[in-house]
C-alpha cells in the first residue's frame, strides 16, 4: 500500500484529521471499494489485502483509519464512545470523508467487524448510493460470546504486550483500545441492536463469516440473509473473526463473483 495522507473532516461537532490511502489503479472503471476496518484495526492493519482485492477486481480503493485510531485524530482525553458510535460514523463520518476526497456514489462498502457493521448501517441509512457491500464478521447485535473475548482482550492489553504491538498500527494505542474495548463493556450497548436497519438496505450483500470466530456466532450472518433474502452467505472452515486474514483467497473469489454480478447487473443495456 502507498503512502498515507490527511484529510480534514467536520465529524461528531469537531474538526478532525483522517487517515487515507489510496489502492488500486487511479484511473480504475467502476465504483470505488471503500474499507472499513474492526474495532481495533486501522489502515496498515489491513497490509496488502485491499490492494490485492482491488488489483483483482480491476477497481480503485479507499482505505482509511477512523478517527481515534491510526494516524487520525485521537480520542480527547477522557472521552468516552456512546452506543450509538457506530451509526455516527455511519451517517456522520464516513459522509464527510467521501465528499472531501470526492468519492461518488454509487460506491462499493467492505467492512470487517465494527467496519461491517457501520457499513450495513450505512447503507440503511442512504438508499442508492451504495452499489453493494461486503460484511465480514459484522456484528448486528451484542451476544454474550463478543463480551467474553472482549473481557479476556481487555485483560491482555493490561498483561501482555498487546499495547506494544498496537502501538505499530496506531499513534495512540490507548485511543484506538480504550475507545472500543469501554464502550462494548458497557452495559448500556447489551440493548444496541441494528437488525430493523438491515431490513431497509437495498443493496447487494456478501456475508461472510468464519466457523471459529471468537466475537459472534453464525447467528449475525444468517440474521442479515433472513432480514434480505437476497444475501450471498460465505462461512469459511479453519477461518476466526478475520476472514480476509486467515482464509484471503476464499474470500477474494468470492468478492470477485459478487462484484463482477453487481457491475454486470448496472451496466446499460446495449442497443441492437
Amino acid at each position: 500500500m502507498s503512502g498515507s495522507a490527511l484529510a480534514g473532516i467536520d465529524s461528531g461537532g469537531r474538526r478532525v484529521d483522517i487517515e487515507y490511502a489510496w489502492v488500486g489503479a487511479a484511473d480504475a472503471p467502476g465504483p470505488v471499494v471503500v474499507f472499513l476496518h474492526e474495532g481495533l484495526g486501522s489502515l496498515s492493519m489491513w497490509r496488502d489485502f485491499p490492494q490485492r482485492l482491488c488489483e483483482t477486481l480491476g477497481l480503485r480503493g479507499l482505505v482509511w483509519s477512523r478517527a481515534g485510531y491510526g494516524l487520525s485524530t485521537p480520542r480527547r482525553p477522557g472521552e468516552r464512545w456512546a452506543p450509538d458510535f457506530m451509526h455516527r460514523q455511519a451517517s456522520e463520518a464516513l459522509p464527510a470523508l467521501l465528499e472531501a476526497l470526492g468519492v461518488d456514489a454509487p460506491y462499493l462498502l467492505f467492512g470487517h467487524s465494527d467496519g461491517a457493521s457501520i457499513a450495513l448501517i450505512h447503507a440503511a441509512l442512504y438508499p442508492g448510493r451504495v452499489a453493494g457491500l461486503v460484511a465480514l464478521a459484522p456484528h448486528l447485535f451484542v451476544e454474550d460470546v463478543s463480551v467474553a473475548s472482549i473481557e479476556k482482550v481487555r485483560q491482555a492489553y493490561l498483561d501482555t504486550d498487546l499495547r506494544a504491538r498496537l502501538a505499530r498500527h496506531h499513534a495512540d494505542p490507548d485511543s484506538a483500545f480504550w475507545g472500543w474495548n469501554d464502550v462494548w463493556l458497557d452495559p448500556a450497548f447489551r440493548d444496541w441492536n441494528i437488525e430493523p436497519l438491515v431490513a431497509r438496505i437495498d443493496a447487494p450483500v456478501l456475508a461472510i463469516q468464519g466457523v471459529d470466530d471468537e466475537y459472534g456466532t453464525m447467528r449475525q450472518i444468517d440474521a442479515i440473509a433472513e432480514a434480505l433474502p437476497g444475501t450471498m452467505l460465505l462461512k469459511l472452515e479453519r477461518c476466526g473473526h478475520s476472514p480476509h486474514r486467515d482464509r484471503p483467497d476464499a474470500v477474494i473469489e468470492a468478492c470477485e463473483g459478487f462484484v463482477r454480478r453487481i457491475i454486470a447487473n448496472r451496466a446499460p443495456a446495449r442497443s441492437l
